[in-house]
């Protein structure tokens, strides 16, 4: 209907995490710690992404870490049945927009978030060809912190954002929300478009603490401004509507 205002998304209808960092990388906590605090929280769901080989500077697992955190993860599930421990990696995407590990690696894990952290200043086409690349890969679940903002800190990426949205729909790759109040990205100015597009948005805290995963409240925050409701956001489903996603 014309001029009807949108049923806007709350907190209570996010139902899990996605973007958790732990101890294996740059997170301050062990998995477990983060496990036990999604429960207390009442998620039904937490997914693991620490930083992938190419982020040394941020303890970046190497595959026989990763290998080691799956290990963990199928032992916590055993432990902690009531919750969805997901074992996904945040995988660089690389200056020619190929992602940090093999196929075989990535063909492991429930989902992967691709994110720059290097050559953020890259021209604009480059970018923008990096990123559909990154995007059109079949392991990519979610394009994290899109525009790589830093809120006081640096501008965004200069990119053809239209052009890697419509990627992100032909590909079914989700959007982050990064809800972490240093980034806010992808900006609310961008999210009726999102929505309009009928692209996925899910809010992800993007914690490396366990005080961070309160982080999620500036994502709703934000999720609101943009005019998101509960539909738009993958976060808001149940832990078997996600499994079956995944």
């Amino acid at each position: 209907v014309s001029g009807r205002l949108p049923n806007l998304i709350q907190l209570r209808e996010v139902k899990g995490l996605f973007h958790v960092h732990t101890n294996y990388s740059d997170g301050l906590n062990t998995l477990e710690e983060v496990v036990v605090a999604s429960i207390n929280a009442g998620y039904e769901y937490v997914g693991i992404t620490d930083h992938s080989q190419s982020a040394f500077y941020a303890g970046g697992l190497k595959e026989n870490d990763l290998a080691d955190q799956r290990a963990e993860i199928e032992k916590l599930r055993l432990k902690y049945p009531q919750i969805g421990i997901y074992c996904g990696v945040e995988s660089d995407i690389k200056a020619d927009g190929s992602l940090d590990y093999p196929d075989i690696i990535l063909d492991r894990l429930d989902f992967v978030i691709a994110s720059v952290h290097s050559g953020i200043k890259m021209e604009r086409e480059q970018m923008t060809k990096r990123l559909i690349k990154a995007l059109s890969h079949p392991k990519v679940t979610m394009f994290g912190h899109p525009t790589n903002r830093l809120l006081l800190g640096r501008e965004g990426s200069s990119m053809d954002l239209q052009a890697i949205l419509e990627v992100a729909l032909e590909h079914k790759v989700i959007l982050e929300l990064n809800a972490s109040p240093a980034r806010l990205d992808l900006d609310w100015r961008h999210l009726k478009q999102v929505k309009d597009m009928g692209l996925l948005v899910s809010i992800n805290p993007d914690a490396h603490r366990l005080e961070s995963l309160a982080d999620i409240n500036f994502g709703i925050a934000i999720a609101r401004k943009g005019w998101l409701e509960k539909n738009d956001v993958f976060n808001t489903r149940s832990r078997y509507q996600v499994e079956a996603y995944l």
